[in-house]
Parts: structure tokens; C-alpha cells; sequence
């Protein structure tokens, strides 16, 4: 019975050792089995995921050496117009608020809304017939009084002769003398109350005072007019030429202010809301006097003739003002700059299939184009696409060549194309 139980109770643990051990084996055998074949995957997996559609693998996953394709593009000498951007509002040269400046029935209109006109044309017309009467009522008392005038100068010319021969006291001359000069200032008066009516009847007649295009019409055949009433006729605003006002930074302003005092011409681009079309070219025309503290800024305007009407008031434009043109600069696609740790820098062909890292200064942008103030030469080639997979002194194939930079036109410093980007200025 002892010894029975004893083997019970030293049984269990050694079957658990047993099994343990055994687990082990087959774990061992298992792993030993399958090695090669877990290894020969891996790699193939590797390969396969390092490998693009070209077949070649990827620099630093692996180790592959073979080329990265790249497109590429030459580096240039060139004119570089440099240009300040701001928003900018279309704002008419002249309003006008056309008022009646007498009152009466409004018995003519004689325009279309939203037509041009020119200074000088009649746009309606009041009820003359009261000013006309009026004008005839002054110049009736004029005549009057002009007559009783030349009566009293014979009086005076024959009392003249008169106290001469000694025929007559001088109180009597002198009382003729004063009522000629009398009469004299009543006929003065009368004149100006003939003008005055004069000037009544021709305001019934209202004219343009300036050329430009009417608005809508506020007031219709029919209705009484008051002189001077709040209510005008009709708005005219002048739009040849016409103004657009903008405001640049004061950190913007110094060579502006300098080309400007200089007597230098600086032309102005209007460009639509969506900055894709040219609207018009113009030249700056005024500065205004001071800063504003708020937002430190200073207000220009800029003149546009406008002949073609593609301004248009309180229409909201993208300006461009040239600066300055900097002439035979080098010039290289803004695509191919890259930004690290240590500055700015390109990847430039070494030979036709390697590349080279090189450090670069770089100048004004707009965008598409940079100035290169160091670092580059004409006729450089820079990378302008798979920089991602480049590395220092790395082997490239040029998959495609890109003659030249984006173009900076010339054209556009006497007012470009109707399309397309114009150079801007940004610093680095």
C-alpha cells in the first residue's frame, strides 16, 4: 500500500517532464524543417516589393544600385520680373448724383439705363412753362425800368444846359444826376433777375455733367421734383479711364517709393478673382500720405484707361505691380529646390548618370521660376522630379528632359497674355 502510493504521487510529474521534453523535440524539428524554405520566401518577398514596374529596386531598401528614373531640366541666364501682389478695388474716377436744381413735373427722360454718355447731353426734362413765364415777367420789368433810365439821362443832359445859362438852381440838376444813378441800380437789378430766370429755364434741361454710363433709373416721368431733393435723377460714374486702389506692405514699399519719386513708370496688372485672366494694364498713379497703423500698409492707386470696359466699379481684382525687371540672372524651376537642415540645395546631373548634391542661394520666386543667387551655372541640368529616391553621388536615368524653365514671358512687362500665371514676388 505505501509503495503504491507513492509511484501515484511521482507518476504525474515525471509524465508532465516527459511531455514537456517531447513538445521541445518537435518544436526543434519543426523549425530546423522549414529554415530554408522560410528563408527562400523572405528574400523573394523582399525582392518583389523592392521591385517597381521597371524591374529595377529601390536605393535603400536592399541595397540595389540601379538607376533612379528622374526627369530633369537645364538651368538658364535671363530677365526676371519681379512682381508685388495685392487685392485690389475697381473704383470710379468721378460719381456723379445727378439732381434737379429746380423743382417741377418731370416731363422728359432721354436715357436707357446703363447707357454711355458724354458731358453735355440732356438726360430729362422739367416742366418750363412756370420758368418761362418767370423769365418773361424780369425782363418786362427790365424794359420798364430802362426806359424811365434814358428819360432820366435827357433830363439830366437838358438840365446840363440849363444850370449853364444860369436858367436853373444846381439842386435841380444834382436831384436829375441821382436819379439816374438810381434808375442805373434798378436796372442792374432787373438784369440779374432776367438771368436768374434765364438760368431757371435752362436748368428745366438736365445735362450730363460728365461722360461716363448711367445707372438705374431713380425717378420716372411724372413725379414732382424737388430742387435739390435727397432723391437723384440718376447716378453717372466715369469709367474711362478708371482707378483701382491697393495697399502693399511697408516692408514692400522702399523700392516702390524709390522708383516712383524717381519719376519711373510703374505698370500695374489687374487680374480677375480667379487670378487666371488678365484684365488690364495700367500705371501707378498716387500714394497716399501716410501708413495706416492698424494693418501697416500704405494705399496706392493705379490708372487704367479702360476703353474695353473690362473694369468695372467696386469690382474686387488681383493686382501686380512691377517693381523692378533684374536683368541676366540665372534662373531654375522652382520644382527642382529642395529645403533641408542645412539650407537649400539641388540635385544636379554629375556627368549624364549620376547626380550631386549642391547648395544653393536662392533669390526672388514666383512660383514656377526662382532666381539663383549661388550654386548654379546656364547650362547646369537640375532634377526636377524623383528626388524622393535620390541620394548623393547616386546613378539616375533621364526618363525625360525638359529643354528649358518655365517660361518667365517678357511680354508680360507690357501686359502679358490673357492667360496664364505672371510672375509674383515671394521671398525665400
Amino acid at each position: 500500500m505505501v509503495g503504491h502510493s507513492m509511484q501515484s504521487s511521482v507518476s504525474p510529474t515525471s509524465r508532465r517532464w516527459l511531455v514537456g521534453l517531447l513538445v521541445l523535440l518537435i518544436v526543434i524539428g519543426v523549425c530546423w524543417w522549414l529554415w530554408p524554405s522560410t528563408s527562400k520566401n523572405t528574400q523573394t518577398a523582399q525582392s518583389a516589393g523592392q521591385t517597381g514596374r521597371s524591374g529595377m529596386m529601390r536605393p535603400g531598401f536592399g541595397g540595389s544600385t540601379l538607376p533612379v528614373p528622374v526627369r530633369v531640366s537645364d538651368v538658364t541666364r535671363g530677365d526676371f520680373p519681379v512682381y508685388y501682389k495685392a487685392l485690389g478695388t475697381v473704383t470710379a474716377l468721378n460719381t456723379i448724383n445727378v439732381r434737379s436744381r429746380v423743382a417741377g413735373e418731370l416731363v422728359k427722360v432721354n436715357f436707357k439705363e446703363g447707357q454711355m454718355v458724354k458731358a453735355g447731353d440732356l438726360l430729362a426734362e422739367i416742366d418750363p412753362r412756370s420758368y418761362q413765364n418767370a423769365l418773361l415777367q424780369a425782363e418786362g420789368t427790365l424794359l420798364q425800368n430802362q426806359a424811365q433810365l434814358r428819360n432820366a439821362q435827357v433830363d439830366v443832359q437838358r438840365y446840363r444846359g440849363l444850370y449853364a445859362e444860369d436858367s436853373i438852381a444846381k439842386q435841380t440838376l444834382d436831384t436829375a444826376e441821382a436819379l439816374v444813378s438810381q434808375l442805373q441800380g434798378t436796372v442792374k437789378t432787373n438784369q440779374a433777375a432776367v438771368n436768374d430766370a434765364r438760368l431757371n429755364l435752362d436748368f428745366t434741361k438736365i445735362r450730363a455733367p460728365i461722360s461716363g454710363r448711367v445707372g438705374l433709373r431713380q425717378l420716372d416721368m411724372g413725379n414732382l421734383v424737388a430742387a435739390n431733393d435727397t432723391t437723384a435723377l440718376v447716378v453717372i460714374t466715369q469709367t474711362e479711364p478708371i482707378v483701382v486702389s491697393f495697399t502693399l506692405p511697408e516692408s514692400d514699399l522702399a523700392l516702390v517709393l524709390a522708383r516712383y519719386r524717381s519719376g519711373a513708370s510703374l505698370p500695374v496688372q489687374a487680374w480677375d478673382r480667379g487670378d487666371r485672366k488678365q484684365l488690364a494694364v495700367g500705371v501707378l498713379s498716387s500714394i497716399d500720405n501716410q501708413i495706416d497703423i492698424t494693418t501697416g500698409t500704405l494705399k496706392f492707386k493705379a490708372l487704367f484707361e479702360n476703353r474695353d470696359q473690362s473694369l468695372f466699379p467696386n469690382q474686387f481684382v488681383n493686382v501686380r505691380l512691377l517693381a523692378e525687371t533684374l536683368k541676366n540672372v540665372v534662373l531654375a524651376p522652382a520644382a527642382a529646390i529642395q529645403y533641408g537642415t542645412n539650407g537649400s540645395f539641388v540635385y544636379a546631373l554629375d556627368g549624364d548618370n549620376k547626380v550631386k548634391i549642391r547648395t544653393i542661394k536662392v533669390g526672388v520666386t514666383d512660383g514656377d521660376v526662382s532666381v539663383i543667387d549661388e550654386g548654379l551655372a546656364p547650362g547646369d541640368r537640375v532634377v526636377l522630379e524623383g528626388t524622393d529616391r535620390l541620394r548623393d553621388g547616386g546613378a539616375v536615368e533621364v526618363v525625360s528632359d525638359s529643354a528649358e524653365v518655365p517660361q518667365t514671358p517678357a511680354a508680360q512687362l507690357q501686359g502679358g497674355s490673357d492667360t496664364g500665371a505672371a510672375p509674383a514676388k515671394a521671398h525665400e
